[in-house]
């Protein structure tokens, strides 16, 4: 019997190839997420902000209140599941991908940064408490983008990784120099603090946009295959008609109805003052830009989900957290999603040839998130 070594390639990135208990871990996470953003973070604001019509429909407030209830017990199950997820990513990290210096910082920011959630569950963080958090989770994530630019070599998934690490640096600035103001009492006003937060959502959104370029492709009008033009041609025909219809939307209502243009302006409103509150968007970027960003992004997620890829939960995760991180679950889901990105790649292996005669794997303030000033 003869066998000869031969260096090649393998997707080192499916879920399943880190143990059952990793992989349940974070589709739990990712679930519990959803419906806790859904639940919690939006459909609590949209209860608020429909108190008007609850007077002429008594059912409005308790199915809201119930709802709302459901999804602050869900914040705390996404805590105690981003607790698992965190410590087995950990353990797969150290153990199946060496302990060089950048990978020993990595696990030792995370680390830290389970240890002072846990702390600060136990004693008030107050201003400098927030200030500390902070500053460990942009340190911890600096890291991890450095890690993913050593070891991952596709220009747009770099360019995806860099794009978000911009965006979400924009809310940690503006949160760590403002708390930073506040605690000393400093009465003027933190340098670029509402610029680098302006700047932090657009490239959120940008980020958003780039994931289908990075992670989203099957979607080309010029392959042979029928069955993928078909679904390219759907997607690129929905997501123009849709993108132009909302540019246009409002103009063409005025001509149409200035009532109606009026009524559906309120809504628009009422709708980016719900995700503001949510998700942290302000939405001063034309909606349709938004909406882009949510179409790339989903189509980017599901097909990475249906392929088993750690990449599709990991930016998943990673947008579902938001801009805002006011609460700690949502930072420790930033963390997460971006380690299980990077988990996501290409290694090399060696296969063995055998010969043919031998041939034969938000919440509550008071839950376990904590809130951050």
């Amino acid at each position: 019997m003869i066998k000869a070594a031969s260096t090649g390639e393998r997707l080192a990135g499916k879920i399943g190839d880190f143990g059952l208990l990793f992989e349940y871990a974070v589709k739990l996470v990712l679930a519990t997420t959803f419906l806790e953003l859904v639940l919690y973070r939006l459909v609590s604001r949209i209860g608020m902000h429909v108190s008007k019509m609850a007077a002429a429909h008594p059912w409005i407030t308790p199915t809201f209140t119930a709802l709302t209830e459901v999804g602050a017990w869900l914040l705390n199950i996404v805590a105690v599941l981003l607790f698992l997820g965190l410590t087995l990513a950990l353990v797969n990290r150290g153990v199946g991908y060496g302990t060089s210096r950048l990978t020993k910082l990595v696990l030792a920011g995370t680390t830290l940064l389970l240890l002072l959630t846990v702390g600060f569950l136990i004693v008030q963080p107050g201003m400098l408490g927030a200030i500390i958090y902070n500053g460990v989770a942009l340190g911890t994530l600096t890291l991890l983008v450095l890690e993913y630019l050593i070891t991952h070599h596709e220009r747009a998934q770099r360019l995806l990784v860099v794009t978000y690490f911009l965006g979400i640096s924009g809310w940690l600035y503006y949160q760590i120099v403002s708390t930073i103001y506040s605690w000393s009492g400093t009465l003027a006003a933190p340098p670029f603090v509402y610029e680098s937060h302006r700047v932090g959502e657009a490239l959120m959104v940008l980020a958003s946009m780039l994931a289908f370029v990075a992670f989203g492709r099957g979607v080309s009008l010029r392959t042979r295959n029928r069955r993928q033009r078909n679904r390219a041609m759907w997607f690129w025909a929905t997501t123009g008609a849709l993108f132009a219809t909302l540019i246009f939307t409002d103009y063409l209502l005025d001509l149409y109805d200035p009532d109606l243009g009026s009524a559906v302006r309120q809504a628009s409103q009422g709708i980016g003052w719900i995700f503001q509150f949510g998700m942290g968007y302000t939405f001063y970027l034309p909606f349709a830009v938004y909406l882009g960003g949510l179409l790339c992004w989903s189509y980017t997620v599901i097909k990475l989900l249906r392929m088993g890829r750690l990449a599709g939960y990991g930016i998943g995760l990673m947008f579902m957290a938001g801009y805002a991180l006011l609460f700690s679950n949502l930072t420790l889901m930033v963390i997460l999603g971006v380690m299980l990105l990077t988990l996501d790649r290409v290694k090399p292996v060696v296969t063995e040839s055998v010969s043919a005669a031998g041939s034969p794997l938000v919440g509550s303030p008071d839950g376990l998130a904590i809130r951050q000033a």
